[in-house]
């Protein structure tokens, strides 16, 4: 049995344990949450590593890359930096396809209903490729990275402005303390409401699931939602605020979304190669494996 594990600094209470048949072979997906404990998250990964067929790296993202250029992410490079035998992977690879491709999908089936085509990204520099999935599909987007990431009241209205904000601040934050940057453990599980106009003012509100759930407000009347990883009691508490569709750039299976780490460590798993796979061939395995995004209606 192929084994996949997504080591992650977030909240334990997401963890979730499932067994597939895929391509004809049998799969286990694990996440393992660790509660915003580092040094037990290099822990498992020196402890699963040569154990496993493939890892998903999990709260956490290895570097962020806006337009051509890449911005490493020190702090979780060194997380994993003892994992020598199996191969391990962010998701950036399958996050660059399906979320490149999202809103197009969404325009297409419910794209009569979003109106008006106003949109906020918690942070664009973590989910560049959603970002011009939007701006192709012709929304008015608020890139609220300076608000969710630093606090800073201080919207981002264009892409060229984010690409600036990107080189001059990257450069300096990928090597600060992941946690000081993005909840992790226990500050998963804690809501602050907060930039409630923007909240309001945006039809689609896009971007990770842990800022848009960190500062959510309590009604989001008539809304929908583009993010990645969502459990039962995710939708339940989006459905009681009243939003309307939830966007997810992965399938649903067994009732909660995987992150696109998981998605793309199950494709490296099931081609065998022993190490991350390249651009094509992710291409190659998603033509044999539907990762394609799940539309919702929940009100």
């Amino acid at each position: 049995m192929k084994r996949v594990v997504s080591v992650s600094l977030g909240s334990s209470r997401r963890d979730h344990r499932l067994e597939l048949e895929l391509l004809g072979q049998p799969v286990l997906i694990e996440r393992i949450g660790c509660d915003g404990d580092v040094a037990r998250t290099r822990q498992l990964y020196r402890e699963l590593d040569g154990k496993v067929d493939a890892f998903g790296v999990g709260g956490m993202d290895l570097g962020l890359r806006v337009y051509d250029k890449y911005y490493p992410l020190h702090a979780a490079r060194k997380t994993v930096q003892d994992v020598q035998q199996t191969p391990l992977v962010d998701g950036d690879g399958v996050r660059g396809i399906v979320e490149r491709g999202v809103m197009q999908r969404v325009e297409a089936e419910i794209g009569d209903e979003l109106h008006p085509k106003r949109a906020m990204i918690t942070t664009a520099v973590d989910r560049f490729d959603m970002a011009l999935s939007f701006h192709d599909a012709g929304y008015d987007t608020v890139y609220c990275d300076l608000m969710f990431s630093l606090g800073l009241p201080i919207p981002i209205r264009t892409l060229r402005t984010l690409r600036i904000v990107a080189a001059t601040l990257l450069p300096v934050l990928g090597h600060l303390p992941f946690s000081m940057l993005y909840p992790i453990g226990e500050k998963q599980d804690i809501i602050v409401p907060k930039w409630e106009r923007w909240y309001r003012w945006a039809t689609v509100i896009a971007g990770d699931f842990n800022y848009i759930r960190r500062h959510i407000p309590e009604r989001l009347d008539g809304k929908s939602i583009v993010t990645n990883t969502t459990t039962p009691e995710d939708m339940e508490m989006l459905r009681q605020r009243g939003v309307k569709y939830l966007i997810t750039s992965t399938p649903r299976l067994e009732g909660r979304t995987f992150g696109t780490n998981v998605m793309e460590a199950l494709l490296v798993a099931l081609a065998g190669k022993g190490r991350p796979l390249s651009h094509e061939e992710v291409l190659e395995m998603m033509q044999q494996v539907d990762i394609s995004p799940t539309i919702v209606r929940l009100n």
